[in-house]
């Protein structure tokens, strides 16, 4: 049995890295033809663009080898350039398929109105400048965005189940965090202090707080023992959080003080007034095959009817199943896109990208996250830390 599991992870990995190959290797394929052959650069820049692009392909191999065998800070001298070179490739992909998608159009016009068509090889170099230019411009402007501290992003929202004695609850929601790669323990120690200062009544961490394993990470996210909230810190489990050991990671930030709630629930009272917190695993969880994912059920069996929930769960599509048996849920997962126009994508998966959402009375937050992942970048969609201001409504 266990050899036949094994022959199955085998099969799967063998899977996805050949297709992971041809995708990745198209993509590099296409941009070497639009930025290299098609301008017929002359020698030795042609040379050069070529090995850029195969040390770029390269390194994206690379990258995911780094992070398992070397630990931070060595990782990051692979991953850096990995990531980098990462965002500019999908921005080229992006601005190739564009201008290829106006040249075409262009053309078509052209031949309607019985104009000349230029031919292809005498826009080629121009295009190919442009299209570098860019990328390069653009994603400069997204690794900027990314580096830059996130923004205290202030929600309020009106329940009408909320108890009044607990009007004005602030929940100070931190997601998405991607300790691991590139973001370390300095950024982890910015954001614990800058969350404190909110003097939050509960801290909600909903999921990828970390890329990598326990071993490798451990120091990196020791500054979290310093969260301070009212009523407690909490943690849910994310898609990250999973690939990278979901059980050794919930042991490791229940010793930092934060509270993990896997398909469980708690009661936070205060004045004489109580709310239910309930905290789901991530949905894609069922798929690692260790018993673990989501169950709402268990999380809220036994409860009182009468009490409000607030409900975490790490990807919002979870809401989907909740809305009908919560007051309000804090999700993240998609980081809003993180790079546009990838937030379109998204959509066509999660109907829930990225602020406020409302079904019947139950309302759902989803955070455009607090760090990163993949490419150090982020384009029109800001890094955020949101503080939740829940405020009594009269029932409707």
């Amino acid at each position: 049995m266990g050899l036949s599991r094994l022959s199955r992870r085998i099969a799967a990995i063998a899977v996805f890295v050949t297709l992971a190959s041809a995708v990745i290797g198209s993509g590099h394929l296409y941009i070497a033809r639009r930025l290299v052959v098609d301008p017929e650069l002359p020698e030795p820049w042609r040379s050069l663009g070529l090995a850029v692009l195969a040390a770029g392909f390269g390194l994206l191999f690379l990258q995911p080898l780094g992070e398992r065998l070397l630990r931070p800070p060595a990782s990051r001298f692979v991953a850096w350039p990995a990531s980098v070179w990462m965002g500019l490739a999908f921005l080229t992909l992006i601005l190739l398929g564009l201008s290829d998608a106006a040249l075409w159009l262009g053309g078509a016009a052209a031949n309607a109105a019985g104009a000349a068509v230029p031919e292809a090889g005498s826009t080629a170099g121009a295009r190919a400048a442009l299209v570098a230019g860019l990328a390069g411009g653009i994603g400069l402007f997204a690794l900027r965005s990314a580096l830059r501290p996130p923004q205290l992003r202030q929600v309020q929202v009106t329940l009408p189940r909320w108890p009044s004695s607990l009007d004005g609850f602030r929940i100070l929601q931190i997601s998405d965090i991607h300790i691991g790669p590139i973001l370390g323990k300095r950024f982890a120690a910015e954001l614990v202090r800058r969350v404190n200062e909110r003097s939050p009544d509960l801290v909600a961490v909903t999921g990828d707080l970390v890329d990598g394993s326990v071993s490798s990470l451990s120091d990196e996210v020791a500054p979290f023992a310093d969260l301070q909230a009212r009523h407690g810190v909490y943690f849910v489990t994310g898609n990250h959080d999973h690939y990278s050991g979901a059980r050794p990671w919930a042991e490791r930030v229940a010793e930092l003080g934060l509270r993990p709630l896997r398909n469980e629930r708690v009661c936070i009272e205060r004045d004489g007034a109580a709310f239910d917190l309930a905290g789901v695993d991530d949905y894609h969880a069922s798929w690692m095959g260790d018993g673990s994912g989501e169950d709402l059920e268990r999380a809220l069996e036994g409860r009182d009817p009468e009490r409000p929930v607030v409900l975490l769960a790490h990807d919002p599509s979870t809401f989907k199943r909740a809305s009908q048996q919560v007051d309000f849920q804090l999700s993240g997962h998609t980081h809003g896109g993180q790079i546009w126009p990838f937030g379109f994508l998204v959509r066509l998966a999660i109907p829930f990208v990225a602020g406020l959402y409302q079904r019947g009375r139950a309302w759902l937050y989803v955070s455009r996250g607090t760090g990163f992942w993949g490419p150090p970048m982020r384009l029109f969609a800001p890094a955020e830390i949101t503080e939740i201001e829940l405020r009594s409504g009269a029932e409707a």
